[in-house]
């Protein structure tokens, strides 16, 4: 595996190293979690899901799910932590030198899983104390409302992945957006994304509004979200959003400038429909 590794990673700039190597890790890590059940009571969402299922243009950092047990899962108990200890044993039989740091907060697992000298492997970095890590989240309680589909993906490996929808992931997308205090770029830039690549999409609503009312926000954005959004674009401080946003993205040339994106985000009232 770490061979393979070298073949996929080993070009390009420290970036785009870090990118791929990483993104190698993630789908490994993927296969191992199928390998293992999990997609029995997990469905994959987020950045990630976005990139590899629908050729979202940008690079993730994590690998996000939600607790969504399918049908044949019903009579089994799902254990976090023991899956976490199964994707640890497996990771160091395929030769990766890893440690994991698990945290559980009330309803959300996590897993830190840290690639010893796979930055110098690479070639990213010189420095031998240096590693990659890849965190895998799991919201145990998330709103209501989603669908879920299965889609086999094809990349370094070919996994049958159970995720949210792409009107579900966008309801996802939107509510990070409306709900986090703060401000993230590459949730902008995937907006545009959407409102660019995947015109006509709309949101699923349902699981918006749930997952609004879950954090404490009004419901009513949901039905308003154009506006919302269009609203919160005339305060963003761009040049802080594209620094955000651009190590992670495929293409070097996206974003062009900051304020292309706010002419394309500030129309939302007019895209996707």
């Amino acid at each position: 595996m770490r061979d393979h590794l070298l073949q996929v990673a080993c070009r390009g700039t420290a970036d785009e190293r870090r990118n791929l190597a990483r993104e190698y890790l993630q789908v490994y890590v993927l296969r191992l979690l199928h390998e293992a059940g999990a997609f029995l009571h997990l469905a994959f969402i987020g950045g990630a899901a976005l990139r590899l299922l629908f050729l979202l243009p940008r690079f993730s950092e994590d690998l996000d799910f939600s607790y969504a047990p399918a049908r044949e899962s019903s009579e089994r108990v799902f254990d976090p932590g023991k899956l976490f200890r199964t994707l640890k044993v497996a990771l160091e039989k395929a030769g990766y030198d890893i440690s994991m740091r698990v945290r559980m907060e009330r309803s959300v697992a996590n897993a830190f899983v840290r690639f010893e000298g796979i930055p110098r492997l690479v070639g990213f970095s010189a420095d031998p104390r240096l590693a990659l890590t890849v965190k895998v989240e799991i919201d145990g309680n998330p709103p209501e409302g989603a669908s879920v589909e299965t889609t086999l993906v094809q990349r370094f490996f070919p996994i049958a992945l159970r995720h949210h929808d792409l009107p579900s992931l966008l309801a996802g997308k939107l509510h990070a957006l409306l709900a986090r205090p703060f401000t993230k770029g590459r949730d902008w830039f995937d907006l545009v994304w959407y409102l660019t690549e995947k015109r006509g999409i709309e949101p699923n609503l349902r699981l918006l509004r749930s997952a609004l009312r879950q954090t404490g926000h009004p419901e009513g954005w949901a039905d308003a979200w154009r506006y919302e959004l269009r609203s919160r674009v005339t305060t963003l401080d761009w040049a802080s959003v594209e620094r955000d946003a651009r190590p992670f993205l495929q293409r070097s040339e996206d974003p062009e400038k900051g304020r292309g994106w706010a002419r394309k985000v500030g129309d939302v009232a007019n895209l996707g429909k």
